[in-house]
């Protein structure tokens, strides 16, 4: 339930036009969200705050809620995240469309990410090249 203060930033925030769009989170492998969730919000405090990942965590829980409210979890991540919190929503949420038109349920761009990784880890791993004498 928003507070007051939360009703007044809800109207007052000018919020990204995809937040318009809905997201069923039972469609979506949370798993692999839940770890860029990790490492986004690690990267964005400089450390690994188990109370904001959690927090996250709970506002996208489908047995809550099937279908999250992200303007509500962007004002509530606000006082932890500062201004980072609109572009960490916005990733996030972009990952999360992406991820229910996926038909595993895992953002186009995080199997991307993965397969560009591999790729790099196999040339850095390029075993010398032998030559015959």
């Amino acid at each position: 339930m928003a507070s007051g203060v939360d009703k007044k930033l809800l109207k007052s925030t000018k919020f990204p036009p995809e937040f318009n769009q809905k997201v069923d989170l039972k469609k979506v492998h949370l798993q692999v969200v839940k770890a860029w969730i990790t490492k986004r919000v690690t990267e964005i405090l400089n450390n690994d705050d188990d109370v904001v990942i959690e927090l996250i965590f709970n506002l996208l829980d489908p047995d809550e809620a099937r279908y999250p409210d992200i303007k509500g979890l962007q004002i509530q991540l606000t006082g932890f995240l500062d201004k980072d919190t609109a572009p960490f929503c916005k990733e996030l949420w972009n990952l999360l469309l992406s991820a229910q038109a996926s038909p595993t349920g895992v953002p186009k761009e995080l199997i991307e990410a993965k397969k560009n990784e591999l790729k790099q880890e196999k040339v850095n791993f390029e075993p010398p090249h032998r030559i015959s004498l």
